[in-house]
């Protein structure tokens, strides 16, 4: 018996006044997956997002969750089902960290609502999974922008749905931060939770994604597991840069750019290997 998927589109297009945006978008995903979009800057990987997540009504195509046109659902079910991290969040109002968290309860509350003690701790526990529980009396408007990001997506955890759409999460975070959210998102997918997320960085595909789909000029050009997609050839149609794919001593995986060489250092032993991507289980921080 075939599984239905999670989420599909089915010849999705979109565009702003005579400008086509998406054309033709066949996607499906499965519970439990890791999918990236990968594609240069202004290639509708944004758009796609807002798209799946019902924010955009697609011109032409549909888009269905679990098997049910988006178009039909109402926003607190999708709330409660799909949690959105943006590219960029502000706040014009000082909340503290916490409050901001703690937003993540609203789509399970009644128009009028105190939160309870259970959401209070769901709050504290999603900031100390994110090492940030320090931030949670400080104004939302006085931290760094790296740091908003992981309230963010600290908001997202408490939120409680399993299906996580996350437009660039790795934005203004610094490499360590960087590393500690891709060691969640694959902890949590270990617990059940599908991840569709956009990235600048085909390291963090490799790295955690079960497949990457490439995007450019509205268009799907390439999807599969990463270690088919994300190649030298790939990236040079993609992206316009000669990149050599390399697996460093036979661990992680990295995308060196051709016209940098070895760096101003030298080589360092020359025991560089193809990378092959999630599938080798690559490990990071740990």
């Amino acid at each position: 018996m075939e599984l239905k998927p999670l989420i599909s589109l089915e010849g999705v297009c979109f565009g702003y006044t005579k400008k086509e945006v998406l054309r033709g978008i066949d996607l499906t995903i499965q519970n439990g997956e890791i999918v990236t979009f990968l594609g240069p800057n202004g290639c509708g990987k944004s758009t796609l997002i807002k798209v799946m997540l019902g924010i955009l009504r697609p011109l032409r195509g549909r888009v269905f969750y679990k098997g049910q046109d988006i178009a039909h659902l109402g926003s607190k079910y999708l709330a409660r089902e799909i949690a959105y991290v943006p590219q960029i969040h502000k706040s014009s109002f000082p909340y503290r960290v916490l409050d901001v968290a703690l937003m993540g309860r609203i789509p399970h509350k009644a128009f009028f609502f105190r939160y309870s003690s259970k959401d209070v701790d769901i709050a504290h526990s999603a900031l100390e999974r994110l090492s940030i529980s320090h931030l949670a009396d400080r104004a939302y408007t006085e931290i760094s922008g790296g740091e908003r990001q992981l309230t963010i997506i600290a908001r997202a955890l408490v939120q409680g749905a399993k299906t996580f759409i996350m437009d660039e999460p790795a934005s203004g975070l610094d490499y360590g931060n960087q590393l500690r959210l891709l060691e969640q998102i694959v902890t949590l997918s270990e617990e059940g939770y599908t991840f569709i997320k956009s990235t600048h960085s085909p390291e963090h595909a490799l790295w955690v994604a079960d497949r990457a789909v490439m995007i450019k000029d509205g268009a799907i050009v390439a999807d599969g597991p990463c270690h088919d997609v994300v190649t030298n050839e790939n990236l040079f149609g993609l992206y316009n840069a000669k990149v050599d794919v390399v697996k460093v001593n036979g661990s992680l995986t990295f995308c060196v750019p051709r016209a940098m060489g070895n760096g101003r250092t030298g080589k360092a032993d020359g025991r560089l290997e193809t990378g092959v991507g999630r599938r080798e289980k690559q490990k990071f921080g740990r």
